[in-house]
C-alpha cells in the first residue's frame, strides 16, 4: 500500500477539493516542479486543516500578493527562521532551498528542502517552535503525514502532539468548513452548535 493509499484510509476526504492550481504556472514561477504526492493531495483534499491543528498551505505562484497562512508568506517566515535558529546536527552548515507547505497550531513550519533536482526525493524539514530547532526527515509530505498520524517516528516531530497517533483524522478545506458553519454545525465535531458562525470563525 502506498503512502497515498494509507493516508486516504487514515484521513478519508470529507469533501471534494476546493483548490484549483495551475501547476505549470507554479513550476514556472518557482522554477521547480512540485512533488507528485503534494499535487495529488491538493487534487483530492485541497488546502485546509487537519483536526484544526495542521494546515496544508494553498499553493501560490510567486509574484502574486500573498495572503495570510499561505505558501509564499510561510516560505519567507521559514527562510527568516532558518537564518537565526539552531539546527539538528545533520543540518549544520547546510543551505537548503526552503519551500513551506504546512503550518501547525504551535507555529511549527513544515517545508521541503527543494535544492535537489528530483522533487520526488525532497525531504521534509520541520522548524519546531518548541526549542526553535530545525530537523530533517527523509520522506515526502504525504509519507510524513502518514507517519505522524500513525506515530511512526521515534518521537513526534511537531511541538503539538494533537495529531500524534491520531486516526482517523479529519481534514476540512475552507469551503467545507464554511458549509458546516452555515449549517449550524461545529466544523471540528460535526455536532449541532447553535453558536456556529456567530463570531466569524
Amino acid at each position: 500500500m502506498t503512502a497515498r493509499d494509507t493516508l486516504l484510509r487514515l484521513m478519508p476526504p470529507t469533501a471534494a477539493s476546493d483548490t484549483s492550481v495551475d501547476w505549470e504556472r507554479m513550476r514556472e514561477s518557482w522554477g521547480k516542479q512540485f512533488p507528485s504526492d503534494f499535487r495529488h493531495f491538493i487534487t483530492v483534499y485541497g488546502a485546509g486543516t487537519i483536526d484544526n491543528c495542521l494546515s496544508v498551505l494553498e499553493p501560490e505562484p510567486r509574484g502574486v500578493e500573498p495572503g495570510p497562512d499561505n505558501m509564499l508568506m510561510e516560505t519567507v517566515n521559514a527562510e527568516n527562521a532558518w537564518a537565526r535558529e539552531p539546527k539538528s546536527a545533520d543540518l549544520v552548515n547546510t543551505r537548503p532551498e526552503l519551500i513551506a507547505w504546512g503550518l501547525d497550531c504551535s507555529s511549527d513550519i513544515l517545508c521541503w528542502d527543494a535544492s535537489g533536482d528530483d522533487p520526488e526525493a525532497w525531504p521534509v524539514l520541520v522548524r519546531s517552535r518548541d526549542g526553535n530547532l530545525w530537523s530533517r526527515y527523509e520522506c515526502g509530505m504525504v509519507e510524513f503525514l502518514v507517519r505522524v498520524l500513525r506515530a511512526d517516528f521515534p518521537d513526534c516531530p511537531l511541538s503539538d502532539v494533537s495529531l500524534w497517533g491520531r486516526h482517523p483524522a479529519v481534514f476540512l478545506n475552507q469551503r467545507e468548513y464554511q458549509r458546516l458553519l452555515k449549517a449550524g454545525l461545529d466544523p471540528r465535531t460535526g455536532e449541532p452548535d447553535p453558536y456556529a458562525g456567530m463570531f466569524g470563525d
